[in-house]
């Protein structure tokens, strides 16, 4: 099938109705142990949430240390909460793994994390990126590694190291992909001791294959997983802002088969066979069989899909939308289009825990990375799409353009 272009041009006023406020804050505020060191360091402006996960009861977010004064690096609210609160945060598991808050590092404990996700067997993937003040002078303190918590308990069940020859020296460890669906033992899927995941390295673009049946890892790289040098800007509302940022967006399709991505620094969208991911270390000099999946109309981070039907979601930055589109069908559709609560779309999620309902994390990321952020606006939310009222998009309102191409590089 030829490309065909498609573009966000048509917006409908009554659009933004299907954006529910599930949470909101100016700025972020914590459920403080006694402690008037980590309270004393609190920056209330420099603290900035780019992870979500919608938990049965309750939902997760994930605050990496992008500047100093950061208390804890992962917290959760309850979901029972009417619409539009603006809950403190409880640290998560407990205050005893955030003592870098105070200054003190513990490579046990919780360092900074981007990003988790949750397996069928109610446990929490947890990806510490180990890396300090990353956007000032980017410190590695500790070495990545992946905490897995019982969700019941609230116990580690497990840890993950990766071995030192997959890491560079500027490696950022900021999203992750479980996949249980290679399992050939339906026994071993069941209780999730089949999973591989799929961890994007965005500073030095590639994705680390994590095996937990083999408790093995290998890394792949693609000349699609770097920035685009033309599109390191981005304009949200007029605020432009410079982010030379690789791979961070991450969706996995288990009937396809394939593994979305997208670079911060791009207008494009790629995907990728897990078959070929999860077949093992890629020989020297192999080829990458990468596709070029479709162009947006603009820069984004987050995207999910519904296995239900392939549909992919994705939040184009300048747009300020929420949109989706089926790569079989070639449908498109509106979700949400609000230029005050869809600024910067850290996390866009197809919540399994919430039968199947969108979820956008949302951030005024751009100010706050300017240093213009003000505790007198709202800051952060958390919203969900109201089902059902989303609006379909026409041929000359579309929003992704497709594409067909295949791209071969070498994979290391």
């Amino acid at each position: 099938m030829g490309p065909r272009t498609i573009w966000l041009c048509v917006w409908v006023a009554a659009a933004s109705a299907s954006l529910e406020v599930v949470n909101q804050w100016n700025f972020l505020q914590f459920d403080f142990p006694p402690d008037p060191v980590l309270l004393e360091k609190f920056q209330p402006e420099n603290t900035v949430p780019t992870g979500l996960e919608i938990g049965w009861d309750r939902l997760y977010i994930g605050i990496p240390r992008l500047r100093a004064g950061v208390p804890a690096t992962l917290g959760w609210v309850p979901r029972s909460l009417p619409s539009g609160v603006s809950p403190v945060l409880q640290a998560y598991p407990d205050w005893s793994w955030h003592t870098a808050g105070r200054g003190d590092i513990n490579c046990t404990g919780l360092i900074s994390v981007y990003r988790v996700r949750a397996d069928r067997c109610n446990r929490l993937w947890v990806l510490d990126s180990g890396v300090f003040t990353s956007l000032d002078d980017f410190r590695r303190v500790c070495p990545p590694k992946i905490l897995i918590f019982d969700m019941a308990t609230d116990r580690l069940v497990r840890s993950v190291y990766f071995p030192r020859e997959l890491l560079r020296p500027s490696s950022l460890l900021t999203n992750i992909i479980l996949d249980d669906t290679r399992s050939p033992n339906p026994h071993l899927s069941a209780t999730c001791d089949n999973i591989y995941a799929y961890i994007s390295d965005t500073v030095t673009p590639g994705i680390i294959v994590y095996d937990s049946s083999r408790d093995n890892a290998w890394r792949v790289t693609h000349a699609s997983m770097y920035p685009d040098p033309n599109l390191g800007e981005i304009d949200i509302l007029g605020d432009k802002f410079t982010l030379m940022d690789g791979i961070v967006g991450l969706a996995h399709s288990p009937a396809q088969g394939l593994l979305y991505y997208q670079p911060l620094a791009t207008d494009r969208l790629f995907s990728l066979s897990t078959a070929v991911l999860a077949s093992g270390p890629p020989a020297e000099g192999a080829v990458l069989p990468v596709n070029l999946v479709g162009r947006k109309s603009s820069q984004g981070l987050g995207v999910a899909v519904d296995p239900r039907d392939d549909t992919i979601f994705f939040s184009p930055m300048t747009e300020t939308a929420l949109v989706a589109w089926n790569p079989i069908t070639n449908t498109h559709r509106l979700l949400a289009q609000d230029p005050d609560k869809l600024q910067f779309c850290a996390e866009v999620r197809w919540a399994e825990r919430d039968n199947g309902a969108v979820w956008a994390l949302s951030s005024r990321f751009q100010k706050y990375f300017l240093r213009t952020v003000t505790k007198h606006e709202i800051n952060v939310r958390i919203l969900r799409v109201v089902d059902g009222a989303y609006i379909n998009l026409q041929p000359h309102g579309h929003t992704l353009r497709r594409a067909a191409t295949n791209f071969n590089s070498t994979a290391y």
